[in-house]
């Protein structure tokens, strides 16, 4: 065992001291001091599941020797020595933890949760540090010996592969950020903004005028911070104004809240400024900004733009629906596979997916039906192009298509991806009349581009708003019930994307009242109106 470090056992805690004298190990596998970690070796390997006592005994040896800052033999407990022991050292070592409590819970199946009690020490300042994380026994394929399996999260459940533990001199001041009109945003009000502040303080505290502190941190393998878990001792924040609207941020949270799985962001139409951006869960991946999910019928915004554009049809031009249609060998249908005659904008309202499928043959016969979409999302509603935000996003996209996916695409399904904030975009550019890229920061800060797009033409941003009034308001539209209360003008469209082998389709939900825009997802939602419906009206309600 290192020298400078004491361990031992206090009524099932595992203590660690730095500078203290050096104790033999203790083998709780096999309860005696000193000698082999090698926890219950047998003459020949055991199959099968871990024994409740196997899992006990060894958690507590596990975490008797990171406690004990033993990250070799800690390591050897696991099923990934030679990932876990370097990072057990850097626990220690990068993340300057002085001393350590470890204490186990009750084992639950094979998992035996525990709660670290630390003190973490910097440049003569130390400051107490709690947090509950857990681990899994399993056992080795090839030796039949209990093993924790190894993940980062074991050490600490906001850790992910590839990214460790450090603590000094933070590498960016903290910022108190603000919305538009200087209403702080602490998160611990607003939940969903601490990962999207955690980014801005790294791009942007140097600029904001503040003075860094002494803390611990989650660096990713880049190099860059992404979360603090400790403030040692706190620099001066400096204060960095972003596009949010506190009341309209609150709202969104709220929202969210109602679903196990659920993202909503809005913008105005008028500027681009993000006004909201919420997840639920609230910590983790940003799904609202950073999610590439098939966006379902709400792409029948873009796909309708699209029949304008190449004069397939406009909005009372008469189209047809039938409850299914064939393309290359697929059959498509509409929800319940109901029929309806009339014009676009009835089909669109009505969400007849058979309508823009029919689509394709005359665009095909203008030799353009796998691009067409593609073009238009992109030229028009800024799809596909390098939106700088000011935090890190995912653009929507729209790939060239062949065959069954063509036909799929038209009504958001196949290999079209996007996100909230994209299809809230989208909504805000049909209300406006032309894309302006959604940004939660001013460009000038840091003197970044904007991505832009052409105006859609006045006869194209017109029927969109007509029909998408006619969703949201018309005696047919799915969007009525969630608009209903929504202040006009408003619009809306409905959509839900199937998703593999899920059995309920995702829920989503585009549409604006007056200068904002919203769109939500809601996983395992159901039809739109249903779930992301509900969450974008009461974001719009409060703007």
């Amino acid at each position: 065992m290192r020298s400078g470090v004491r361990t031992g056992i206090v009524g099932g805690v595992f203590l660690v001291v730095a500078g203290g004298v050096g104790y033999g190990g203790y083998n709780l596998w096999t309860g005696i001091t000193g000698g082999s970690t090698d926890i219950g070796t047998q003459s020949a390997p055991r199959t099968g599941p871990v024994t409740p006592e196997e899992v006990t005994a060894t958690a507590r040896e596990f975490l008797a020797a990171w406690a004990a800052g033993e990250a070799d033999r800690a390591g050897q407990m696991t099923n990934d020595p030679v990932t876990a022991g370097p990072a057990i050292a850097s626990y220690r070592e990068g993340a300057g933890v002085s001393e350590a409590r470890i204490t186990p819970g009750t084992p639950v199946g094979a998992t035996v949760p525990f709660t670290v009690t630390a003190t973490v020490t910097y440049g003569g300042v130390s400051k107490p540090w709690t947090y509950e994380s857990k681990l899994a026994v399993v056992r080795g394929e090839s030796t039949g010996r209990p093993l924790v399996r190894w993940a980062p999260a074991v050490l600490h459940p906001k850790l992910t592969a590839g990214a460790t533990l450090r603590t000094g001199t933070a590498k960016a001041p903290a910022v108190r950020a603000v919305d538009h009109k200087g209403v702080a945003l602490p998160p611990e009000k607003y939940p969903s903004l601490g990962p999207v502040l955690d980014a801005l303080r790294q791009r942007y505290g140097g600029k904001a005028g503040g003075e860094a502190g002494v803390e611990t941190w989650i660096e990713n393998e880049n190099g860059t911070p992404s979360s603090t878990l400790l403030v040692l001792s706190a620099g001066k924040p400096g204060e960095l104004r972003t596009t949010i609207d506190a009341e309209v941020q609150a709202a969104a949270e709220k929202a969210v809240k109602r679903f196990p799985k659920a993202a909503v962001a809005a913008v105005e139409p008028s500027t681009g400024a993000i006004r909201a951006v919420a997840n639920n869960p609230a910590s983790g991946f940003n799904t609202a900004f950073q999610g590439k999910q098939a966006p379902g019928s709400t792409m029948k915004i873009v796909s309708a733009a699209m029949m304008m554009r190449y004069g397939i049809a406009q909005p009372g031009t008469p189209v047809e629906c039938p409850a299914t249609v064939q393309w290359d060998g697929a059959t498509f249908q509409n929800l319940g596979r109901f029929t309806t005659s009339g014009d676009l904008t009835n089909a669109f309202a009505m969400s007849c997916n058979t309508a823009f499928i029919k689509a394709i043959k005359p665009l095909q016969a203008k030799g353009v039906h796998n691009t067409a979409l593609g073009d238009t999302a992109r030229e028009w509603f800024g799809l596909g192009e390098l939106w700088s935000v000011g935090v890190q996003t995912t653009d929507g996209s729209v790939p060239e298509s062949s065959g069954t996916e063509t036909a799929a695409s038209y009504i958001g399904q196949g290999r079209i991806t996007m996100n909230a904030l994209n299809m809230a975009s989208v909504s805000a550019t049909v209300k406006d009349g032309r894309f302006r890229q959604p940004y939660l920061v001013p460009k000038d800060l840091d003197g970044r581009e904007f991505a832009t797009a052409e105006p859609l033409p006045d006869a194209v941003a017109s029927g969109l708003r007509k029909m998408m009034k006619e969703t949201a308001t018309g005696a047919r539209g799915t969007a009525v019930r969630a608009m209903t209360g929504v202040p006009s003008p408003k619009g809306a469209k409905t959509g839900s994307a199937e998703v593999g082998t899920q059995s309920t389709s995702n829920s989503w939900f585009t549409g604006y009242s007056g200068d904002l825009a919203a769109a939500a997802v809601v996983e395992a939602g159901g039809h739109g109106s249903d779930a992301a419906g509900p969450v974008v009206a009461d974001v719009l309600k409060a703007g």
